[in-house]
C-alpha cells in the first residue's frame, strides 16, 4: 500500500524525486521555484522510499488553485500512483473550499489528464522546450 503524505514545504523527498524525473531524465533546468515556498506537496511513499509526488497552490492569475509537478519514479509508472496523488490532490483543494483545478500538461500528459477529467483549455505553449497545454477540471462538491 502506498502512503501519501503532506507537507507544506518543499521536503528533500519531494526534491528527490521531481530532481530524478524532471531534471535527470527529462532534462529540465527550472525545476524549482518561488511557488514550492507556498504550494502543499503531497509525497507517495514505498516504505520509506519516496516514489511520486505533485505540489497544488492558489493562483491570483487563474483565481483558481492549480495542480503541478507531478511525477513517478520510472520504475513504479503504471501502477495508477499519478491518479492517486491527482485524486488526493483535489480532495484537499475540495476541503480548502476549491471550485476547479487548472494544470499545465506536457504534452504526453494530456491523455493521462483527461483520463483523469481534465479538458484543454489552450493552444500549444513550450514551457522550457517541452509542448505543453492549460487544462482545467471543475470540482462538483
Amino acid at each position: 500500500m502506498t502512503d501519501i503524505k503532506v507537507f507544506n514545504n518543499l521536503s528533500a523527498d519531494a526534491m528527490l524525486v521531481r530532481k530524478t524525473v524532471f531534471i535527470d531524465e527529462q532534462g529540465f533546468k527550472d525545476e524549482f521555484d518561488e511557488t514550492d515556498k507556498t504550494a502543499t506537496h503531497l509525497v507517495a511513499y514505498d516504505g520509506n522510499k519516496p516514489i511520486a509526488v505533485c505540489r497544488f497552490f492558489w493562483s491570483d492569475e487563474r483565481a483558481s488553485y492549480l495542480i503541478g509537478r507531478l511525477a513517478v519514479i520510472r520504475e513504479y509508472r503504471g501502477l495508477q500512483l499519478g491518479a492517486k496523488m491527482i485524486k488526493k490532490s483535489e480532495e484537499l483543494i475540495k476541503k480548502k473550499g476549491g471550485k476547479e483545478v487548472w494544470l499545465h500538461s506536457q504534452e504526453q500528459a494530456v491523455e493521462f489528464y483527461k483520463k483523469q477529467g481534465y479538458r484543454v483549455c489552450s493552444e500549444m505553449e513550450y514551457e522550457e522546450f517541452c509542448p505543453h497545454y492549460w487544462m482545467k477540471k471543475d470540482l462538483f462538491v
